[in-house]
């Protein structure tokens, strides 16, 4: 006699969350519209205050709801923990230290000022307590770390003053919840006493990670490479990532400081590539469970009851924290677009935002009612945030347009260049150089419009649609060229193509020779293997150099190419000898 099936209320919450990855993933990315949005709909859908207000009177809801968010919190804490980590490793501690005077200068600034006035204004306008609007006026400074480094990346101008202001709310968020708690009515002296040694003890550890990382990591990684087990490298990562994190909170420091940290060091190592790449679909699907987690708390019954006022709120947040985000990178130096787009992208509350108000709420600085009316307003804010920064790029292109280029001559027979990047632009200056008719594609939108401005011919699309290309006269196109650093979508993109173009000139960028293998089983035209052609450049220059005779150094890189062309042709399983063309650069994006 079979057994009754139970699932537990963890099963039940990961079977809800997975089947919301599947549905919003893909019909939001087919409508070119950001995931986010979808994940926090999903979150108002299944929640307590959704569908799952409905289980008493319809019981078999309960299989496709969530009734209780907070078993999804650390699942939603390890999603931030995740992405400050893939933050780390974006960066290094040369470019953080670049980075100080924006980190510490434009990041100071723009808390101190949003939070102190917005305090001002409450205390004054709403007549709270010095306290409360304190707690309230920096609680709603922060901005999403979570959201808006996905949207606006870390390398484009938008992007680098973002991730100074956001680094500077990460650090800043231990201090104020610890002011909070001795500034409380029935706190006592010992707040500033567990201030000092919460910071002190801090210190050791973030130290002691400095030094043990130093020495440990490179070791560590070197280890789990040589294995060839992605399990165990995977195993490596989680372990360096959730130990840094548990150490830092132990001190009481927030656990994304560890996590930072973390992705700091691993950074400095060779071993950073393979940690990004495998660490993506976690952080991925951790992040959307934070963002079901905002949806849930947003309660629809009660925005309706209490619209005007919740409306009146968030748009005087958000058109306040613009104002004051943009005017002060402009004072600082920034473009204006740079200005305009990032104060919009960063007008929203954050999910630190509900922290901040959680403690001040516990330690009863601000009242429970109040506290609520403006975790609604974070919501939504949060919710709004990939609108805000379709809405910055629209401001950012009226306020500083890209200069108009002359229409181009031969729009039919022009060379199509996928990718924007250095490598693309040094292909389009060579065929700029002859004379020769082409326009850069790339789906970034900030790189097409420092492209234009720059005097490149370019355009914003993703190649891996058929219109793009379509649009752009690619069966009338002379040549396309391929130089994005993404293997696998190379490979695919190629295929594509080939099948449908079977007599056009596709030129693509390989890794290596095991990669330029499967471009070229998969029609490219050519393949030209980064590695390959960089060594035998160096080759030739040090050779040269020191004294050979450029004849016999030629024939040598050429017998040596000859070499990789009978590999290519062995391994590969190709029916001829494949042309490796001789590349005029270094092909570094």
């Amino acid at each position: 006699m079979a057994g009754e099936l139970t699932m537990s209320p963890v099963m039940q919450d990961a079977l809800v969350i997975l089947g919301a990855a599947g549905i919003v993933i893909p019909v939001f990315t087919r409508f070119r519209i950001t995931p986010i949005i979808g994940f926090i709909l999903i979150g108002v859908l299944v929640g307590p205050f959704g569908l799952g207000a409905l289980v008493e009177d319809v019981p078999w809801l309960e299989y496709i709801t969530i009734s209780d968010p907070e078993r999804l919190a650390p699942f939603a804490d390890f999603g931030i923990i995740l992405l400050l980590f893939a933050i780390g490793l974006e960066l290094s501690f040369n470019r953080l230290w670049q980075m100080r005077k924006l980190v510490f200068g434009l990041g100071s600034l723009e808390l101190l000022i949003i939070g102190s006035a917005s305090a001002a204004f409450f205390g004054y306008y709403s007549g709270m307590g010095t306290t409360a609007a304190l707690a309230l006026g920096f609680a709603l400074a922060f901005s999403s770390t979570a959201i808006v480094l996905p949207i606006s990346g870390t390398k484009s101008p938008v992007g680098r003053a973002a991730l100074s202001m956001l680094l500077f709310e990460d650090i800043m968020i231990v201090p104020i919840i610890f002011i909070l708690g001795a500034l409380a009515p029935n706190a006592a002296n010992e707040g500033w006493s567990g201030l000092t040694d919460t910071l002190f003890q801090g210190g050791l550890v973030i130290l002691l990670l400095l030094v043990l990382g130093r020495f440990a990591l490179p070791r560590l990684f070197s280890q789990a490479a040589r294995t060839k087990s992605p399990e165990l490298f995977l195993a490596a990562s989680l372990l360096v990532v959730i130990g840094a994190s548990l150490a830092t909170a132990a001190t009481g420091l927030s656990p994304i400081v560890g996590a930072l940290i973390a992705g700091l060091l691993i950074a400095e190592t060779e071993y950073h590539g393979e940690v990004e790449s495998i660490m993506e679909p976690f952080k991925g699907l951790a992040l959307g469970v934070f963002l079901i987690t905002i949806g849930m708390s947003i309660n629809v019954m009660t925005i309706i009851g209490d619209w005007a006022n919740v409306a009146a709120a968030v748009f005087g947040v958000l058109i306040f924290k613009a104002i004051i985000t943009g005017s002060l990178l402009k004072m600082m130096g920034a473009r204006r677009s740079t200005a305009a787009e990032t104060g919009v992208l960063m007008a929203s509350p954050s999910e630190t935002t509900l922290i901040v108000l959680a403690a001040a709420t516990s330690a009863l600085v601000i009242d429970v009612e109040t506290a609520q009316f403006w975790q609604i307003v974070t919501a939504i804010g949060l919710t709004v945030t990939p609108l805000l920064a379709k809405l910055g790029r629209v401001i950012a292109r009226r306020v500083e347009a890209s200069p108009e280029l002359p229409e181009e001559d031969h729009f039919d027979h022009r060379t199509i260049i996928i990718g924007g990047g250095r490598v693309g632009r040094l292909i389009a200056d060579m065929l700029k150089c002859h004379d020769q008719p082409y326009v850069l594609l790339d789906s970034d939108p900030d790189m097409i419009d420092r492209a234009k401005r720059d005097g490149y011919r370019a355009t914003f699309g993703d190649a891996a649609r058929g219109d793009a290309l379509t649009r752009l006269g690619i069966e009338r196109s002379p040549a396309l060229v391929l130089t994005m650093d993404e293997p696998v979508l190379a490979q695919r993109l190629v295929a594509k193509l080939r099948s449908t173009y079977p007599d056009l000139l596709i030129v693509a960028r390989a890794r290596d020779t095991d990669h330029a293998a499967q471009l070229y089983r998969a029609g490219a035209s050519h393949a030209v293997p980064e590695n390959l052609e960089s060594s035998l450049q160096l080759s030739e220059a040090v050779l040269v150099d020191i004294g050979v005779a450029m004849g016999p150094v030629i024939a040598s890189i050429h017998e040596k190419r000859d070499e990789y062309r009978e590999r290519l042709e062995r391994d590969g399983g190709l029916s001829e000898k494949p042309k490796l063309r001789t590349s005029t650069a270094t092909l570094d994006a």
